[in-house]
């Protein structure tokens, strides 16, 4: 404590220090940390399932008006542990203090989720192509849509943090919730496990029989040398174009 009673100064690296060590303990033995890493950029998230989390946030507006205090958290590596699990996410932050964050998510309602794949499961090649977001403009709209789509509504989530901020959303909350949408870039198959379905069943007998009928006449396609047709495959395509199309689509 300073002469004038404040806490002296702590540099968001030395409590990025100080917070490394404390989680070990924290998490007990044979668990490791697993932080978002400090990163630059305009964008916390790049591809299609990581960048539609972090604006399905934004698009309700309780939400929206408090995000922002936790961007600056999630960006300079604050977030010492983030980890996603069945229904749940726990993460501690490194502030004045070590703080835990443990958000809770409804799991995707049953009816939703079969209907979902009743439409969609046919239009979609392989479980790669869906986790990258390499799928029609149409079922990205099914997939973000907020009646019938896969992302949680405010009401669906609830959470709590050991900070002393009496705040609806504190900036430690705010920080883990853009922090799920940087994980989402790497392993894009955890929003399925927060949200308590098996992604795999996207890909189930229904769809292969509706794909079978979908293939074009290989012979025919090979003599007009048109490979992506075979494939299903946009070679210049990247995972984050994904979001580009959407947004596109939904501008017409």
């Amino acid at each position: 404590m300073s002469y004038w009673g404040y806490r002296p100064y702590v540099s968001v690296a030395e409590r990025r220090a100080n917070a490394a060590r404390d989680i070990v303990k924290q998490l007990g033995k044979g668990v490791s940390p697993a932080p978002i890493e400090k990163f630059s950029g305009r964008k916390l998230a790049k591809t299609f399932w990581g960048e539609a989390w972090c604006e399905n946030l934004e698009s309700y507006s309780d939400f929206k008006n408090r995000l922002d205090r936790g961007k600056t958290y999630t960006r300079n590596g604050s977030i010492v542990h983030l980890e996603i699990g069945e229904g749940k996410v726990t993460a501690f932050i490194a502030g004045s203090d070590l703080y835990r964050v443990d958000v809770t998510l409804e799991a995707l309602d049953e009816v939703r989720w079969v209907a979902f794949k009743k439409r969609c499961g046919g239009k979609i090649a392989t479980l790669l192509d869906f986790l990258q977001g390499k799928v029609a403009v149409a079922v990205l709209e099914e997939i973000t849509d907020r009646k019938i789509g896969l992302f949680p509504s405010p009401e669906e989530i609830s959470f709590e943090c050991s900070c002393p901020d009496y705040a609806i959303m504190c900036k430690h909350v705010a920080a883990t919730l853009y922090g799920v949408g940087v994980r989402l870039d790497s392993a894009p198959e955890l929003f399925f496990a927060m949200r308590g379905v098996d992604h795999e069943e996207i890909i189930d007998g229904t769809s292969i029989e509706q794909l079978d009928e979908d293939l074009p006449d290989y012979e025919s396609v090979l003599a007009s040398g048109d490979l992506s047709d075979i494939f299903g495959i946009e070679f210049s395509d990247l995972p984050g174009t994904a979001v580009k199309k959407l947004r596109a689509a939904r501008r017409r």
